[in-house]
Parts: structure tokens; sequence; C-alpha cells
């Protein structure tokens, strides 16, 4: 199952709640009445969707939802945790050969890290390996970035309907200037649309696309270190050098910290000697 991002949920309910605080504290319930109006939304919604299914095809469409979920999912690998696997494996390919991980591989969840060592234990090279593997790198990336256009392009949508919206609203409101006492409400109703269009822009599509960037150049980043790992065990690597290969990706907070737990250890065990 996958680990919940809450940063994401938080994010859009607290920009939400400050909309809606600046509503309340200047026009109280009926401000916030003000503020819902059905045509507006139905312009910003509607054009919006009718734009994307003129510059997307169905099959690209589909894979929105499956893309916007991406957002509130946590990655479910740890870089720690991922060295401490390469270097199990490393101990038991020396120890018993490149076969013996095959009996390894129910415990590992991730389809990237099965196919390195199955890869490995068919006994491809080190180069092909790579090869093969980066391509899957491209891709994923591919795919990540052809479901984020579709939030990119509806950044770049909403605010323009709402614009539309905003003109309609004008262009009515200007054939009833003979009764001035209307003017206030349709120019309210006229703005509302550009509202809607910026607040979806500026509080959902955007943050979500760079959202989802950051979470690819992540994958990316973590399956590089995989195909590092696979390519150690497959050579033969002795795995404390491939663990002090791999810990150079660590932050420098995660390897200080590592650095005294190593050293912690090394003095309980000095202790006992």
């Amino acid at each position: 199952m996958k680990k919940r991002d809450i940063l994401t949920p938080i994010g859009i309910t607290l920009g939400t709640i400050m909309i809606m605080f600046g509503i309340l504290s200047s026009g109280g319930v009926s401000g916030m009445q003000s503020f819902v109006q059905i045509s507006s939304i139905l312009i910003v919604l509607g054009g919006l969707v009718a734009a994307l299914l003129i510059n997307f095809n169905l099959d690209e469409l589909k894979l929105t939802w499956k893309v916007m979920r991406v957002a509130f999912n946590k990655s479910d690998m740890n870089l720690k945790e991922l060295i401490g696997l390469f270097v199990k494996l490393s101990e038991k390919a020396r120890r018993e050969g490149l076969l013996a991980l095959e009996s390894e591989l129910d415990e590992i969840d991730d389809p990237f890290i099965r196919k390195g060592i199955l890869l490995a234990v068919d006994g491809i090279e080190p180069d092909v390996i790579n090869d093969i593997m980066n391509a899957e790198i491209d891709a994923l990336e591919e795919r990540h970035e052809r479901g984020r256009s579709i939030l990119i392009k509806s950044a770049e949508y909403a605010p323009a309907w709402g614009m539309i919206g905003t003109l309609i609203g004008l262009v009515l409101m200007l054939n009833s200037l003979s009764d001035p006492t209307t003017l206030g409400p349709k120019m309210a109703v006229a703005l509302l649309t550009t509202f809607y269009g910026t607040v979806l822009a500026n509080l959902v599509f955007t943050p979500m696309a760079g959202k989802l960037s950051n979470k690819t150049d992540q994958e990316i980043f973590l399956r590089q270190i995989i195909i590092e790992g696979v390519i150690g065990v497959q050579s033969g690597q002795n795995p404390k050098i491939l663990e002090e290969k791999l810990s150079a990706f660590l932050s420098n907070e995660d390897r200080q910290e590592e650095f005294e737990e190593e050293e912690a250890y090394l003095g309980e065990a000095a202790n006992e000697a």
C-alpha cells in the first residue's frame, strides 16, 4: 500500500481556508454567497475540459487522474534501506553465487530492482544492464512528462477561460448601462470567472505539476542508484566498497548520521571485547 504524502492535501486545504478567511473577514456569510456563481463555474470548468479534449487524445487524458494521484503518494523507497539491500545482496552473491539471489526476489517489491537482479542473475554484461535499465528510466520520464503536461496546460487554460467568462460578463453589463443599479452586481459576477480560473491554476494545477516534477527527479535519482547497485552486485564488488560507493549519494546529514551510528557500533563492540 502506497504511503500518503500529506503535504499536498494540507497545502490545498490551507490555501482554501485562507481564501475563505479573506472572504468571510470582509463580507461574512453573505460575502461567501457572493462568491458562488454557477454560470461562472460552468464557463471555467466546461471551457477547461473542452480545451483539454482538443489538445490531448483520449489515452493521454486517461492519465490525468492517475498522474494527479501520484502527487498524493510518497515514495516507498528509502535511500538508506536501498543501500542496505544492495550490501546484503552483494554479500550473498559473493558467498553463494549470483544464482542464489533468486531466493531474495520474493522479498523485493520494486519491479525495477527485481528486473535488475534478474538481469544480473542471467549473466548479462554490465554495459547491457546499464543500457536496458536506462531505457526504462527514459520511458518512465516520458510517461511522467506526458501526464504532467496535462496539468501544465490546465494551469494555462483555467485563467484564460476565466478571462473569457469575464469578457462575456462585461459585454452583458455594457448592454444594460441604462440601469445603473445592476452594474455593480454584474461586474462582480463578471470578475468571478477570472477568480475561479486563477485559483484553480495557482492552488491546484501549477503546484501539483511542480510536485510531480520533483517526484520524477527523485525517482530517476533513486533508479540511477539502483543501476549502480545492480552492476556492483553483478560484478562481484566488495560489499564494503559498494556501500561506500552508494553512500556517496546520501545527503551530508544522512552521511553524518550514518558515521555516528557506525562509531557507536564500533564503540559498543570495543567495550564488549
